[in-house]
């Protein structure tokens, strides 16, 4: 199956157009740095190597020999003073790094270029051990480790089309909204909480797990964007089991004998040139298949519910899985000036998936984002911003089967609210300072609390944090 969508993939590309976060930080990025008395252009993402000479020549050396080489380094400080299963505090911390290469300069291949990065993740995570959500508070939790992220090849074909193949990671390219992405801390905002818990291995190919795959990008016009991938669909090959960062602790598995993943979005922007009349604005559309098979999530394959003692407790299972998605940022003002994105924006996505084999059949978010608008501080930026995700009907009616037969109060679960806000300062180029506010309404859909079981569902939590962001 893998070799037919591939073949499939490659011959499309010549033949037909493909409907098709940390999203534009990893894209392939090779525009050059420059000294200190030189200020970047607006595109180049901000270094603080634009503040250390020695640094910027560093970068700029690199840079004239093909090479890119950036740093990030994440430092999270969070707390839960109320809700949760408990209280407390904890410190998560991430290094990335990502070396680009333009083989074009390096070895006179034309169009092609080269990307390998990894992460060094470390700290404590919140969610996990204290709030028990399903959207983590903070989008750099995961199990310390230090693991291979991408590592991949890409070919542009003229100005029309490129293909990336290697090991890929799906949520630096599909269902990103520009204002979530890059300015929220929760990782709802980046991949969903939709994709996360509806799909094998932790969410597909995301963060911190990348899976070999297949990329295709077309650009017919300046204004449509065509993306299509296939990916192998469970990064670890660990299923639902929760076990994906153990079962491939340094991301090195390369598996390819997992039931694909196709992922396809079409991209519109309009009003992106600083010389347009009307507000910027990009609307998505995409969907996803996976082709392995999934539980049913409330019965047998008796046809008894999974929560009646007589069931055989064997689940129903689907062949395939699917969703269809839509993404809209758009400017709602901007400041006088050259720049369209700087003023008052706003963004929604919404997602849907069949409600018989996924725990999450409905998923939307929206938020306000305010970007420059003090003369002082030009670069830093202020939003809020919410998300909804509604838990299957069919678990809902397993949780009251299960509270009738037992004959015990036990609440129902139901939908997971997360509310965000934040400011995030540019003390320097590449240097911020965010402090963030969240507050989640019944953390994991509403499940009752494994501590505590006796007093009903998980206590709605506050969450208090400050991120510290320090590119090179």
């Amino acid at each position: 199956m893998w070799r037919r969508l591939i073949i499939w993939l490659l011959l499309g590309s010549g033949c037909a157009i493909i409907p098709g976060y940390l999203a534009q930080a990893q894209e392939a990025r090779l525009d050059p740095p420059t000294p200190e008395n030189v200020s970047l252009p607006p595109e180049v993402q901000p270094t603080i190597a634009s503040s250390v000479p020695a640094l910027a020549e560093f970068k700029k050396g690199l840079y004239d020999l093909g090479y890119n080489l950036q740093f990030s380094y994440f430092a999270d400080a969070l707390a839960n003073p109320a809700g949760g299963v408990k209280q407390g505090a904890a410190y998560e911390g991430l290094l990335y790094m990502v070396l680009d290469a333009d083989l074009a300069k390096i070895a006179g291949l034309d169009g092609l270029s080269f990307r390998v990065n990894a992460y060094q993740i470390h700290g404590r995570q919140l969610s996990s051990y204290n709030v028990s959500n399903l959207a983590t508070v903070d989008s750099i939790e995961a199990r310390p480790a230090t693991r291979l992220f991408e590592l991949w090849a890409e070919q542009k074909l003229g100005d029309l089309a490129s293909i990336r193949i290697g090991q890929l990671a799906a949520d630096n390219q599909f269902f990103i909204s520009e204002f979530a992405n890059s300015l929220y801390i929760n990782s709802t905002f980046g991949w969903p909480v939709i994709f996360a818990s509806d799909l094998p291995g932790g969410g597909g190919p995301n963060y911190p797990l990348a899976t070999p795959g297949v990329r295709l990008k077309v650009t017919p016009a300046g204004q449509l964007v065509l993306l299509a991938g296939v990916y192998n669909g469970d990064p670890a090959g660990s299923g639902f089991t929760g076990t994906q960062e153990i079962k491939d602790p340094a991301g090195i598995n390369f598996r390819l004998r997992d039931p694909p993943l196709l992922m396809a979005e079409a991209q519109y922007s309009y009003n992106q040139d600083k010389a347009a009349l009307g507000l910027a604005g990009t609307i998505k559309l995409g969907g996803w298949y996976h082709f392995g098979t999934f539980n049913d999530v409330h019965f047998g394959l008796d046809g008894k519910s999974l929560a009646d003692p007589l069931s055989d407790g064997v689940a129903r299972t689907h062949s395939g899985d699917y969703g269809v998605y839509a993404v809209i940022d758009q400017m709602l003002w901007h400041l006088p000036g050259d720049d369209p994105k700087k003023g008052a924006g706003a963004f929604a996505r919404v997602s849907i998936s069949p409600t018989d084999r996924n725990p999450i059949g409905f998923y939307a978010d929206a938020g306000i984002n305010f970007m420059g608008l003090w003369d002082r501080r030009l670069d830093d930026s202020f939003g809020i911003a919410a998300s909804f995700s509604r838990l299957s009907p069919g678990l809902q009616d397993a949780d009251r089967e299960i509270a009738f037969l037992t004959n015990t109060t036990m609440p129902s679960r139901d939908y997971e609210l997360v509310a965000e806000l934040t400011y995030q300062a540019q003390i320097v180029p590449g240097w911020t300072i965010q402090p963030d506010v969240q507050y989640i309404f019944h953390p994991g859909g509403g499940t009752v609390d494994p501590i505590n079981p006796f007093a009903g569902r998980i206590p709605d939590a506050a969450v208090f944090a400050l991120r510290t962001q320090i590119s090179f």
